[in-house]
């Protein structure tokens, strides 16, 4: 039987149980909203909770229309983090990935472009950061040596999770989406191995865009500011579920 960590059950069961105003609802909102915003949606906060409480979109008097792919995205968030959940004490694969990569990109303007292969890896170089990434080619190796390696870690440690973070922004392995994707493995991956999660919040993009670009040389950037979020996500769960904390 796979190992399903409090945490995990207590998200679970939230879930399945449709449990308003506890910390599954809290997650769904702040995960959606913050990792959506990193990579440049407009969609606030409020906003991005009006969507999941009552599956409408409140526009400030005076505001800008609304994106509709900062919509969706946020929509196929709450559906992904849903999926998450169902496979997280599972075995990290490229089945996952693809899949996760799949239902956040699911119906927008990018799955009608035959060539972005949503649930597939790129078909066209791109960069992140100005620097260059793993030539299309080159992924499906790339990616199966970095699952090779990272599945016969002895003791999963949140350091561990973090470089394997890193490692996957640099092959970038999808024409679009590799941030999202590569946060929802940390948190999947925290689930899977009893670790305290983290959302990194978009108030702190400077510091975890600099921890990506210049981890190979100072990695303590980048994991004091995992760290960090990981702090204030312990103080979450203190609050809504302080039987944890003992």
């Amino acid at each position: 039987m796979a190992y399903e960590s409090p945490l995990l059950h207590i998200l679970r069961r939230e879930k399945e149980g449709h449990y308003k105003g506890g910390l599954y609802h809290h997650v769904q909102i702040k995960l959606a909203y913050n990792t959506n915003r990193i990579e440049g949606s407009k969609l606030s906060e409020e906003q991005t909770r009006y969507i999941y409480e009552t599956n409408t979109l409140h526009l400030e008097p005076g505001s800008d229309a609304a994106n509709v792919d900062d919509i969706l995205e946020t929509v196929n968030h709450f559906s992904c983090f849903d999926h998450l959940l169902d496979i997280a004490d599972q075995p990290l694969s490229e089945a996952h990935i693809k899949q996760f990569h799949r239902l956040l990109k699911a119906n927008t303007s990018d799955a009608r472009k035959t060539w972005f292969n949503i649930g597939g890896y790129k078909t066209r170089p791109n960069e992140v950061g100005g620097m260059g990434t793993t030539l299309p080619a080159l992924v499906p190796p790339a990616m199966s040596a970095l699952l090779e390696e990272y599945g016969v870690t002895e003791q999963v440690t949140v350091q561990s999770i973090i470089d394997f973070h890193f490692r996957f922004e640099r092959i970038h392995p999808f024409q679009d989406g590799n941030g999202r994707v590569g946060r929802l493995i940390m948190f999947k991956e925290c689930l899977a191995h009893g670790i305290v999660p983290f959302i990194l919040e978009d108030a702190h993009k400077f510091y975890y865009y600099r921890g990506l670009a210049e981890y190979p040389a100072t990695p303590g950037y980048l994991i004091d500011t995992c760290l960090s979020a990981q702090d204030k996500f312990r103080q979450a769960l203190s609050y809504f579920h302080p039987e944890e904390q003992g």
